[in-house]
């Protein structure tokens, strides 16, 4: 059973805003991207929620603060960042450091992020289900990906056709 999804947190769950930079808790302006908040309340509902981040010059603790800014915190039971584990996606030290402080094995964990090379090849090497999130509509000749998605909108569906998929590997 799919119990935990993991997000990666810039650019699938807060924007990267064009000439930010430094951590995104000190921005001047942040931005949730469009539609996330939905998803994330309705699965929240069945899942743990994490974020999975390469967030060097963050911690934990600022990527709370700039979830917070846009009114996200209280859907993240976890917060990883390669700054806190002193490893980054799409290692599989990272996505082991994870499971291991999740108490989860990779078949009943989600990564989704919108980066192909780094959230979706890192997960998938690791054993982990993937969703991509592909806004820009980015075409591969084979992917590995589980699922993918355009819109934050339509996450809440392909979560729950890979969770029967789940279901029908086991039995």
């Amino acid at each position: 059973m799919l119990s935990v999804i993991i997000f990666d947190w810039g650019g699938t769950v807060m924007k990267n805003l064009p000439g930010a930079s430094g951590p995104m808790a000190f921005w001047p302006r942040v931005e949730a991207v469009e539609g996330v908040a939905a998803a994330l309340d309705a699965l929240s509902r069945s899942h743990v929620l994490a974020i999975g981040s390469n967030a060097g010059e963050s911690n934990a603790e600022m990527v709370r603060v700039a979830l917070e800014r846009v009114n996200l915190t209280q859907y993240f039971e976890h917060i990883f960042t390669s700054r806190d584990l002193g490893c980054a996606k799409p290692s599989a030290e990272f996505f082991r450091a994870v499971l291991k402080a999740l108490d989860c094995p990779p078949a009943e964990v989600v990564m989704v992020g919108d980066s192909y090379e780094i959230d979706i090849l890192g997960a998938h090497a690791a054993g982990l289900w993937t969703v991509w999130y592909n806004p820009h509509g980015r075409r591969l000749l084979d992917s590995v990906a589980d699922g993918e998605v355009r819109r934050m909108a339509e996450l809440v569906r392909v979560i729950a056709e890979l969770k029967s998929a789940a279901l029908g590997e086991r039995l």
